[in-house]
């Protein structure tokens, strides 16, 4: 793999996106590694939690310029299938039968944001900038609202997702998106802290509890795959509208859409 790092330490599995260049930005190339990295973690009897974070200064920028470019001259079917293979890493990352923890060491935009809504825990550093940017662009976060809303609530959602304003990490702790922010210089103790908490549990009932949270809040991977299938041809549909090729267009010549 060359967009993943992964490392192994007494049953934790470290995942790290590692597009530093592009601020760990989304390709395809990034979305197929990590899909198969989770897969591997969540099949793996020597893996009890897995982790997740970014190498740089940033956890993960969203979509990447070049495949979003690639993506605005790619027909409606093209960007379906896009999207279902995004949607398909998210949902993997849901449902995966082990812990997983987010150490968001940075700012996380689009499916940056998704990723973290997706992690059982969710530690990141008090500087992180958020974002659910789409409506900018003529677009909504449709891959990655089932996991966004079912983390910080409906009400937070239609906020973020109508301004597409920026807020930072106690904001994020405040709408649930985060479970901490602390200082930098205590970001791994703080991580460290609480995977010796998850170390305590018995695996089989951590995963029957995980299941079981799911399950009370009405979220089954059946659901959330039929929902995918609604939601990529969603934003496959937006990305071909007008609106939606003025707002990417003009995202990419640096310049404001029409309707700003």
């Amino acid at each position: 793999m060359t967009t993943i790092q992964i490392a192994d330490h007494a049953g934790i599995r470290e995942l790290r996106l590692n597009r530093p260049d592009v601020h760990n930005a989304f390709d395809d190339r990034l979305i197929a590694e990590l899909t198969t990295a989770l897969q591997d973690a969540g099949t793996d009897p020597a893996v009890r939690v897995v982790v997740l974070t970014g190498v740089g200064a940033s956890f993960s920028a969203g979509a990447d310029l070049n495949w979003m470019r690639s993506m605005a001259t790619a027909s409606e079917a093209e960007n379906r299938e896009d999207s279902l293979r995004l949607a398909a890493l998210m949902r993997t990352l849901q449902f995966l039968p082990k812990p997983t923890v987010a150490r968001v060491n940075g700012a996380a935009y689009g499916g940056g944001v998704g990723l973290i809504a997706c992690c059982d825990i969710a530690i990141g550093v008090d500087t992180a900038k958020f974002g659910l940017t789409e409506v900018k662009l003529g677009l909504v976060p449709a891959v990655i609202s089932p996991y966004v809303i079912a983390a910080i609530g409906i009400r937070q959602a239609r906020r973020l997702f109508l301004t597409g304003e920026i807020f930072d990490a106690e904001t994020a702790a405040n709408i649930g998106l985060l479970h901490e922010a602390v200082a930098a210089e205590y970001l791994d103790d703080t991580v460290h802290s609480v995977i010796k908490q998850l170390g305590k549990a018995g695996p089989s009932a951590q995963r029957e509890a995980k299941q079981l949270a799911f399950e009370m809040h009405g979220l089954t991977q059946a659901t959330a795959e039929r929902l995918d299938q609604e939601n990529a041809a969603l934003i496959a549909r937006l990305r071909v509208s007008d609106e939606g090729q003025e707002g990417l267009g003009a995202f990419l010549d640096k310049r404001a859409p029409a309707w700003s």
